[in-house]
């Protein structure tokens, strides 16, 4: 393990490899994502529809993913076209309610695959609750009341055409292998 890379860019990475891989099997769309991750000041939803969930346990932040309307869209209607629904039975905009709930389930198989990925290469564990997905007319700031100083923004491309936004949030944390070099 690279202790010069901080703890965030490390589950950031993780999160970034689950998304991509989440989502092109459940929606059968091309996921693409930034090779440039940014420093943000802090989280927030934002519009047309944001997603967060907090994990906590070995290390601890706020998972936050933001979705223009016509990106949610696309990946609400692959997502249930792969589950074997006409598309003339899905919702047509993305504020219908079933859109930000698939958003939300989604972002839930996301949080799982992430979760054991770290668990499975560095031996932490943390736990999440039930993500939450609402549709927004502007955006909300986020304050949790720990100290998540470190804060981080990638953006993801479906189809060449769609984006979206996971922010994360982590409190200031090391990982620092006690395996011994070989």
């Amino acid at each position: 393990m690279d202790t010069s890379t901080p703890a965030i860019d490390v589950v950031a990475a993780t999160y970034f490899n689950a998304v991509k891989q989440v989502l092109e099997s459940s929606t059968k769309q091309n996921i693409k994502y930034s090779t440039t991750i940014q420093s943000i000041p802090r989280v927030s939803l934002r519009p047309d529809i944001g997603c967060f969930v907090q994990f906590s346990g070995d290390y601890n932040g706020l998972c936050v993913i933001n979705f223009i309307g016509s990106a949610a869209l696309c990946l609400y209607k692959g997502y249930m076209t792969a589950m074997g629904l006409p598309e003339e039975e899905l919702a047509k905009d993305h504020t219908a309610n079933e859109v930000p709930d698939s958003i939300g389930e989604m972002t839930n198989q996301i949080m799982g695959h992430t979760m054991r990925m770290v668990e499975n290469k560095y031996n932490l564990t943390s736990f999440f609750g039930q993500p939450k997905a609402l549709a927004l007319n502007s955006s909300i700031i986020l304050h949790p009341e720990n100290d998540y100083n470190d804060n981080r923004r990638v953006v993801f491309i479906i189809n060449d055409m769609y984006r979206f936004y996971l922010e994360l949030a982590m409190e200031k944390t090391e990982f620092i292998s006690l395996a011994k070099k070989k």
